[in-house]
């Protein structure tokens, strides 16, 4: 702790004169009743008190009031101020932020020093010195609220302090969560308990990339407003957000919240000890977003992509085995496009040779003439499942070939 440099005697100036020595008598004698003003002060803040006597004890209240008195009475008799009666101010708003006190009752009690100190000064100039004692009443109004505002910024600065080591920990047991896979209980008890969340809880995970982070950050905040346990952390430069679901959090309201954010989603899952999976779900998701998204897509919708994503090593060879006879000698490259146009349309559809001849525009024998010839030049005939299967694989891995090209 150190002497508060508010507290130090101010230059004399016209508009504020230095105190009347008579006041400054008064509260050199006030100082004498010291004892008596503190019961005072303690009946008129019972009220105030009421919401958080449970936090501070009768002791600590008390002690802490009497230093108060002495530092407003000090003050305005111009006497030195010793340690620790100068720190108070700033000892006190890290103490009560501490305990959780409300800083508006906080500052309401320390308010009300001015009426104890005031009707004490009253009591003791009486009609002689009462002018002198109207003309000093700013400082001591002045005293009393230096006090508080030393109150005041030592609490909103503990305050902060408090939540950045708060949000450390959070980060600390996440990261801890994940590095174990869930699979330590010792540490999914731990982190529920750092993170507020309940260990088997239902959760949701988020994953977008660092330019698309404002969307989430915005999104956390309006969830959290809403008390919704969330944890929005960075890992590996990707933003994840993890929110566990209730009756009235669903993932459709979620997802709401995140409308025109980009990113990967993975399916809700029980258990805290099931995020770690979950998050490297959604990362994979949003590994594979288009690059004109605009809005959440969940890994259902993105199976396909993320097997060739997550094969990138053979995705090239899948594509040109299963599709390079398209490439072959004889093969215009109209008729390459007309063919792989058919199978695109027949693989999104239904499977109906009917449903992709409509959608094309053209007879049903056409559509079967281009699959037989689909099935020549590539070996798979996209009327069997397997094959099928195969061919729609090779189209997303051809497809995300072509992309990096361009982008590059």
């Amino acid at each position: 702790m150190h002497t508060d440099p508010a507290f130090s005697t101010p230059p004399p100036s016209p508009l504020f004169p230095p105190p009347d020595p008579r006041v400054a008598e008064l509260a050199r004698q006030c100082l004498e009743e010291i004892d008596g003003l503190v019961g005072v002060w303690v009946e008129y803040v019972r009220p105030v008190r009421a919401a958080y006597a449970d936090r501070v004890s009768d002791e600590e209240f008390r002690e802490t009031a009497w230093q108060a008195f002495e530092l407003l009475l000090r003050t305005v008799a111009r006497m030195p101020v010793p340690e620790p009666i100068a720190s108070v101010s700033e000892r006190v708003g890290e103490q009560r932020a501490r305990q959780g006190v409300p800083l508006s009752s906080l500052l309401e009690a320390a308010r009300l020093d001015f009426r104890v100190v005031w009707a004490a000064l009253v009591r003791k100039a009486g009609e002689k010195d009462s002018a002198q004692l109207v003309n000093s009443a700013h400082q001591v109004w002045e005293a009393v609220e230096l006090h508080v505002t030393g109150i005041m910024t030592a609490y909103q600065r503990t305050v902060l302090e408090m939540g950045r080591r708060t949000e450390d920990e959070r980060r600390m047991w996440f990261a801890r969560l994940l590095d174990t896979e869930g699979r330590n209980p010792t540490v999914v008890g731990d982190a529920a308990h750092a993170l507020g969340f309940a260990p088997d809880g239902r959760f949701l995970c988020a994953v977008t990339a660092p330019q698309h982070g404002a969307g989430m950050r915005r999104a956390t905040a309006e969830l959290r407003a809403l008390d919704v346990p969330v944890q929005l952390q960075t890992v590996a430069s990707d933003t994840v957000l993890t929110v566990q679901l209730e009756r009235r959090t669903t993932v459709e309201k979620v997802l709401a919240r995140l409308d025109g954010t980009p990113c990967g989603v993975a399916p809700a899952r029980n258990g805290l000890r099931s995020v770690p999976r979950a998050v490297l779900l959604a990362t994979a998701t949003a590994r594979v977003l288009p690059p004109d998204a605009a809005r959440p897509r969940r890994l259902e919708d993105s199976w396909l992509d993320v097997l060739v994503q997550r094969a990138d090593d053979v995705a090239r060879d899948l594509a040109d085995d299963v599709l390079g006879g398209l490439r072959s000698d004889g093969v215009a490259q109209a008729e390459a496009e007309r063919l792989l146009e058919t199978v695109r349309v027949h693989l999104a559809g239904a499977g109906s040779v009917a449903d992709t001849a409509t959608a094309l525009y053209c007879h049903r024998n056409t559509v079967q003439h281009r699959f037989a010839r689909f099935a020549e030049l590539t070996g798979r005939d996209v009327r069997r499942p397997e094959d099928a299967a195969l061919v729609t694989l090779a189209l997303r891995a051809a497809g995300r070939r072509t992309g990096a090209e361009a982008q590059a």
